[in-house]
């Protein structure tokens, strides 16, 4: 009942349709976020050290591979953070999201942003767990771990900042972000 809720209190259905799946990470071909359609984009698996630490996978309303046009734009979008190692913890994955910040090429996270953003990740990241980083315009980022509403930061700039972690100029992972552009 609780993962109904958090996830009726945040708007987001998973359709129950196609599915594309990428070292165990399921991901739905399309999400309803309030009555607004996001479409699978692409879908990679970030690796570090030669260890695949997650899957991520990119939502739009409109497919894209135009990065600049992706971190952008003022639309309903979603990343989806599937952890697929036991070698990602809470410490390494906000020490991760601090360096993404600090190598943003667009928007602007102010520090309390960051704190609060940080602050969403305070239990323990395990294996398995699902990080969805919802976008809508005048109500800013939400983020849900699990089905369970952790919290929102407010603004464009913030949500250009943090898309910018995967997407950007400098990001995490080149292959993961050509992935998630669907271009390879």
């Amino acid at each position: 009942m609780r993962h109904f809720l958090a996830l009726f209190f945040v708007g987001i259905s998973l359709m129950v349709s196609a599915q594309v799946t990428i070292s165990g990470a399921t991901f739905q071909k399309k999400m309803d976020v309030k009555g607004q359609m996001v479409n699978y984009n692409g879908a990679g698996i970030r690796n570090k050290y030669g260890m695949n630490l997650y899957v991520s996978a990119l939502y739009l309303p409109s497919q894209s591979s135009d990065f600049n046009k992706i971190i952008n734009a003022n639309e309903v979008q979603v990343i989806n953070i599937k952890i697929i190692s036991s070698m990602v913890t809470r410490e390494k994955f906000n020490e991760s999201v601090k360096e993404g910040f600090a190598k943003a090429s667009h928007g602007k996270a102010t520090s309390e942003q960051m704190a609060a953003f940080k602050a969403f990740f305070s239990a323990e990241i395990k294996n398995k767990d699902d990080i969805l980083l919802i976008y809508r315009p005048n109500v800013g980022v939400q983020v849900m771990i699990n089905g369970s509403f952790k919290g929102k930061v407010e603004g464009l700039e913030f949500k250009k900042a943090l898309w910018s972690i995967w997407l950007g100029n400098a990001p995490a992972d080149v292959k993961l972000k050509k992935k998630m552009l669907g271009l390879s």
